[in-house]
């Protein structure tokens, strides 16, 4: 099976003619949770060949195999009938959980936990399922142009998702994943994981650079966390974890990070190294914002994330974060927050993104902000910081769905990079690059927007980037007014 992109346009094809089926949304979720048992179905049959004794936590009438496979096999209503009233509800609530097989029945029930079938059709169900097992995800050339397919699903769910969440483009990933090099035994957390890209990078990167023999690729399997709160990305990064030979990714967990109270993290919870696009531009639900000290309350996600992040990362730990030019500019709470990243962190190197990085889902400009927290006895942790404006490759003037940014355009900054360790003595300002002082940071009262000295600045009529600029000022207004009601509540219940 090569044209792993025909048969995903023939079941999207299918399931349109669904009357259960309402919108992309809907339709990738469906087809993500089918994904998911035949990938783990392939899986376990691998497993099987290497271990003898292997013993599955899906009942045997559920698996894949058993009900699935055969082209010939149930369909209608018999299908329908055995899907809604055996294998959901079974996977739902009804696996075993404890003994030699209750990790991998717990990742089971977590990924159908708000998975649900929305196919009315049995007989279009059989099309669906027919086409799926054309697919072997033991065969290393599906395996790979399936990981591409892959990345047009999420950039599917992104057209069908809320606003603020951007699904990584590869590029970006590998580039900041190669720059923070997290090695073999450290842990890697992203707190708002998505679909697994950073956590994927990682893997790929950790096991063709440290890992040499079969306990390292058991250091590696324990040392990738994440965190998602929406049901079907969290679905997509299991899943993700799986192709990418985590069998039993446990330590990925469907919970919002920022729901837990933030006084609650303690010495256990922190991590060597955050990579991360934490969503932006959208705001926390009620009450989210009272997890967090005073100082630092805020219904902006990104906003509440980079304060987790700084308490997050061990001593010595390096993080790289994703953020839009908003965060750099943003005043009020965003001016304590960057105090308090430059105070405990070295925030090292800010790599601004030309437009379109994201392109079509937003023209927010983005930046990768590179930092390492210090310990208290090395605070302020910031001397200056390292800017480099990434630019376009030669002959282009925007990345689009067709033609997005690769890797390889990074090279510049790969062999500029030097080491922090001296402090990055090699680093030299160039055309693409400046330093800038903390005492020049502090003057701006912490406005890290700073553009390039080297190019004159021009006047931007671009509407796109106009509306996206005018939607963060907006927000910008709206947690001033935010904060100021929470202070005027508080004044007023402390007169009462």
């Amino acid at each position: 099976m090569s044209n792993v992109s025909g048969t995903i346009k023939s079941i999207q094809d299918i399931m349109r003619k669904d009357v259960g089926v309402d919108g992309d949304a809907q339709r990738i979720s469906q087809l993500v949770w089918m994904f998911f048992l035949k990938i783990y179905d392939d899986r376990e049959a691998e497993i099987e060949l290497l271990e003898d004794e292997y013993q599955s936590p899906l009942p045997e009438h559920l698996r894949w195999r058993n009900w699935a496979a055969d082209p010939e096999g149930m369909t209608g209503d018999e299908m329908s009938d055995f899907v809604n009233m055996q294998l959901f509800p079974t996977l739902k609530e009804k696996l075993v959980l404890e003994g030699p097989n209750g990790l991998r029945a717990q990742v089971i029930r977590n990924v159908f936990e708000d998975a649900y079938n929305y196919m009315k059709s049995g007989t279009l169900m059989r099309q669906v399922i027919n086409k799926i097992s054309e697919i072997n995800f033991n065969n290393t050339a599906d395996r790979h142009t399936f990981g591409n397919i892959y990345e047009q699903i999420l950039k599917d769910l992104q057209s069908a998702g809320n606003a603020g969440e951007f699904y990584t483009p590869r590029a970006v990933t590998q580039f900041i994943v190669n720059r923070v090099d997290p090695q073999l035994a450290e842990t890697v957390l992203d707190p708002a994981c998505g679909t697994g890209g950073f956590l994927a990078c990682t893997i790929d990167h950790k096991r063709s650079n440290y890992v040499k023999a079969a306990k390292d690729e058991e250091t590696l399997i324990n040392s990738i966390h994440g965190y998602e709160k929406k049901a079907l990305p969290h679905m997509l990064c299991t899943t993700n974890m799986i192709l990418h030979g985590i069998d039993t990714p446990t330590n990925i967990l469907h919970d919002n990070t920022l729901s837990r109270p933030y006084t609650d993290y303690g010495n256990k919870d922190r991590v060597h190294v955050i990579v991360t696009n934490p969503p932006f531009g959208g705001t926390e639900e009620d009450g989210i914002e009272n997890n967090f000290p005073a100082n630092l309350r805020t219904r902006e996600t990104a906003d509440l994330f980079m304060a987790l992040i700084i308490k997050l990362l061990k001593n010595h730990g390096r993080a790289a974060v994703v953020l839009p030019d908003g965060f750099l500019f943003g005043e009020g709470m965003k001016t304590r927050l960057k105090e308090k990243l430059l105070t405990e962190c070295n925030l090292h190197t800010i790599v601004r993104l030309p437009n379109g990085v994201f392109a079509p889902y937003t023209g927010i400009k983005t930046n990768i902000l590179f930092f390492t927290k210090k310990p208290e006895s090395e605070q302020p942790g910031t001397k200056h910081i390292w800017f480099y404006e990434h630019p376009y490759p030669e002959g282009v003037s925007s990345y689009n769905k067709t033609k997005p940014m690769r890797f390889e355009e990074f090279q510049t900054e790969i062999d500029w990079w030097g080491a922090e360790d001296d402090g990055f003595k090699k680093r030299k300002a160039t055309e693409q690059a400046w330093k800038v002082s903390i005492d020049d940071i502090v003057a701006r009262n912490y406005n890290l927007d700073i553009s390039n000295p080297h190019v004159d600045e021009a006047v931007n009529h671009d509407p796109a980037e106009l509306l996206a600029e005018y939607s963060t000022q907006q927000g910008e207004i709206q947690n001033l007014r935010d904060e100021l009601k929470s202070i005027l509540a508080t004044a007023l219940a402390g007169d009462e």
